[in-house]
C-alpha cells in the first residue's frame, strides 16, 4: 500500500473512511485514485479478491484504451471513460468498468429501442393514459413470455456466490433469454448498456452489472424482463450472498412479505392507491422505509405504461383495478431513509443515507376473483429464501 498525499480527501473504496493509502498495483498502472484508496492494510487485504479485478491483465491493456475494452459508464450508457467518476459517494459501494455490450442474434424478435436506444411507439401511446384490458390472446403470451423470464431468472440465482461478478450474471441473463428466443427488454432501453439490471447492497435499483465481484455478506437484487412474442414479462429477486447479517436478512424477508400483502389484496375494485397503503404498513412496522421515486407500472407490448403503482402511503395514484389488467408490484425498501441519489451513470440509483436496500417483482394479472401471479415461482426454482422452507 502507498500513502497518498495528506491533504487527501478521498474515501476508501471499501469502507468510506478517508483513506490516505493507495494501491500499489493502481498507481503503477496510472488508474484513478478513487477507486484506489484505501484507510488501513486491513480493509485493503479484505476488498483486495474484488479490488483486484480493475487491474487489467497484461494482454488487456490494449483493449482497454479501445472503445471494446472495460470502462466506466457514464451519461446513462451513452459515454464510457476510464477513469472513474468523481462523486460524493453515499456508502462503500463504487462502479467498476463494464463490458462492451453484448449482441443479440439478427432472427430474434427486437423491440423498437434495440438499435438506436430510443423507445418510440411507447412514450407516444395512448396506454401512458389507459389502462388496458388485454385480450385473451394478449394474456396467453403474457403468460408464455413472463414464464420465460422467471426461467431466466432462476438461471442467474443458480450462479449467485461470492468471487462472481456482477457482468457475468448479465452474461447469464443475455444467453438464457436469447436460448428462449427472447430479447432482454433493458439491453439499449434509453441507453441501458446491460441485459438485465444488478442492484448490490445500498443501490436502490438500477443498477448496471460491471466488474465488480459479489462479497460474501452483499445482498443483490437481478431485475429480468423478456421481450417474447410482442410482449415483456418483468420480474425480480434479492438474493444473500454467502453468509449474511441478521439485519440483511431481515430487510430482505420483510420486503418479500411486502410485495405478497400487496399481491393479496389484488382484485377487481380495489384502488391502485391501496397498494402503496399495505406496504408502508408492513414496511414500517419494522422499522423500515419506502422508496418513492420509483414505482410498479403497467406493462404487456409495452415495457412501461399506465398503471404507475406507487408503493408508499398517502399516494395519488388514480383508478381501480378490473379484470385483464396486467401490471407489476415491486416495493424497494430501505433500512435506512427513503431518500435516493443517483450516480454519476444516470442509472444507478442508491440510498442517500448508504444503508441497504432490498426489492421484490412480480407481473400480475387482474382475474375475476383476484390476480394471476404471471411471474411466480416455479418447482424448479432455487431454494434460496429461507423463509420459504417447510
Amino acid at each position: 500500500m502507498e500513502k497518498g498525499a495528506a491533504e487527501s480527501s478521498l474515501g476508501c473504496a471499501r469502507c468510506g473512511k478517508p483513506a490516505l493509502l493507495q494501491c500499489p498495483k493502481c498507481v503503477e498502472l496510472k488508474l484513478p485514485r478513487e477507486g484506489s484508496a484505501f484507510c488501513t492494510q486491513d480493509c485493503f487485504n479484505a476488498a483486495w479478491s474484488s479490488h483486484k479485478s480493475v487491474h487489467p491483465k497484461p494482454n488487456a491493456l490494449a483493449s482497454q484504451q479501445s472503445p471494446e475494452g472495460w470502462k466506466y459508464c457514464l451519461k446513462k450508457g451513452r459515454g464510457r471513460s476510464l477513469q472513474l467518476p468523481r462523486f460524493d459517494w453515499t456508502g462503500p459501494l463504487r462502479p467498476y468498468p463494464i463490458s462492451k455490450t453484448r449482441v443479440v442474434p439478427d432472427e430474434i424478435e427486437k423491440p423498437d429501442w434495440a438499435l438506436d436506444g430510443i423507445p418510440k411507439i411507447e412514450p407516444d401511446s395512448d396506454l401512458q393514459k389507459r389502462v388496458e384490458i388485454k385480450s385473451p390472446e394478449q394474456i396467453e403470451r403474457m403468460r408464455e413470455t413472463c414464464r420465460i423470464a422467471r426461467e431466466v431468472l432462476d438461471a442467474a440465482a443458480r450462479v449467485i456466490k461470492p468471487g462472481i461478478t456482477t457482468d457475468e450474471i448479465d452474461r447469464v441473463v443475455h444467453e438464457e433469454t436469447i436460448a428462449r428466443g427472447g430479447y432482454p427488454s433493458p439491453l439499449n432501453y434509453h441507453f441501458f448498456p446491460k441485459s438485465c439490471c444488478t442492484s448490490v447492497n445500498e443501490v436502490i435499483c438500477h443498477g448496471i452489472p460491471d466488474a465488480r465481484k459479489l462479497e460474501d455478506g452483499d445482498i443483490v437484487n437481478v431485475d429480468v424482463t423478456v421481450y417474447y412474442k410482442g410482449v415483456h414479462g418483468d420480474l425480480n429477486e434479492t438474493y444473500f450472498v454467502g453468509n449474511v447479517d441478521e439485519a440483511s436478512k431481515q430487510l430482505v424477508r420483510c420486503t418479500y412479505e411486502c410485495l405478497e400483502k400487496a399481491i393479496a389484496i389484488v382484485k377487481p375494485g380495489v384502488r391502485f392507491r391501496e397498494v402503496g397503503e399495505i406496504i408502508n404498513r408492513h414496511a414500517s412496522m419494522s422499522g423500515l422505509s419506502v422508496v418513492k421515486s420509483y414505482c410498479g407500472h403497467g406493462i404487456g407490448e409495452l415495457f412501461h405504461c399506465a398503471p404507475n403503482i406507487p408503493h408508499y402511503s398517502r399516494n395519488k395514484a388514480v383508478g381501480i383495478m378490473k379484470a385483464g389488467q396486467t401490471f407489476t408490484i415491486e416495493p424497494m425498501i430501505n433500512a435506512g431513509v427513503w431518500n435516493d441519489r443517483l450516480w454519476p451513470d444516470d442509472w444507478t440509483a442508491v440510498t442517500a443515507d448508504g444503508k441497504r436496500s432490498a426489492q421484490f417483482e412480480h407481473t400480475l394479472l387482474v382475474t375475476e376473483t383476484g390476480c394471476e401471479v404471471l411471474t411466480a415461482r416455479l418447482p424448479t426454482s432455487p431454494d434460496v429464501f429461507p423463509w420459504l422452507k417447510p
